[in-house]
């Protein structure tokens, strides 16, 4: 029960990541508020989370606009009255080298994958700062560090989600605000499901590219990032911690 009467925001809540991050909390405690673009996806996530005991709340929001960003914050403001942990996971993937992408295709990246996360820290910034501290924990990737081929504008943006926490941990540490990234290698969910029917290949051909023998859980994760939000990762604080078991570069 390391966030009992918490209250954490976990975006991109209807995803597989998204989803066990919020059911991760809900079990330790948390008030979660489950925040998707996709309200019914975000409905499943809380509706889970209720049947096994825990507490959490959906709210659907645009979080490709700062609008959408800043009105889940003031929404929970006003009704939890705090927020001690943002965990900005929602991200999208527009797979394809530099020639066979859209501009729309990287404006949309960005702005899910970056500017939300400078939106919603904008946003939550000055409630942490005046409670006396608070947690972020951004999902970056594998690839964000050691880009993969063909995933350009995905590469990009979680390169920059990465520095984008550095910076804010180093700005923001003496605030007693701590920031930190997780960088996944593949993860076993249905946007990589798809993903993998599109390129012809299995599961079992993605479990050959880990030295562990296998892909990574979403549970696993989660675990990750409730550890990083907790008081026992109370010195880490600007850190990119990778959970890939031993995969170098997809």
């Amino acid at each position: 029960m390391r966030f009992k009467d918490k209250t954490v925001i976990v975006t991109g809540a209807a995803g597989g990541i998204g989803g066990a991050i919020s059911a991760r909390f809900a079990a330790e405690g948390a008030e979660v508020v489950a925040t998707d673009m996709n309200g019914d996806g975000a409905e499943a996530t809380v509706a889970q989370i209720h049947a096994n005991g825990g507490r959490a709340r959906a709210l659907t929001s645009d979080i490709s606009t700062a609008e959408g960003c800043w009105a889940i914050i003031e929404n929970i403001i006003a009704t939890e009255g705090r927020i001690d942990v943002l965990c900005n996971n929602a991200g999208i993937n527009r797979r394809g080298n530099l020639l066979s992408l859209t501009p729309d295709d990287w404006r949309l990246s960005f702005a899910v994958n970056l500017d939300a996360m400078f939106h919603l820290c904008q946003a939550v910034l000055p409630h942490m700062i005046a409670a006396g501290g608070g947690v972020i924990v951004n999902t970056s990737s594998q690839w964000g560090l050691h880009p993969a081929p063909d995933h350009i504008a995905y590469n990009v943006t979680k390169a920059a989600v990465a520095s984008f926490t550095q910076n804010l941990a180093r700005d923001y540490a003496p605030d007693n605000i701590r920031v930190n990234a997780v960088c996944p290698g593949e993860i076993h969910t249905s946007m990589l499901e798809a993903g993998v029917k599109r390129s012809g290949r299995t599961i079992a051909d993605l479990d050959k590219l880990v030295p562990f023998g296998r892909i990574g859980k979403p549970e696993e994760v989660a675990a990750l990032v409730a550890f990083l939000a907790s008081d026992e990762a109370a010195f880490m604080c600007g850190s990119l911690v990778e959970i890939t078991g031993a995969q170098a570069v997809a």
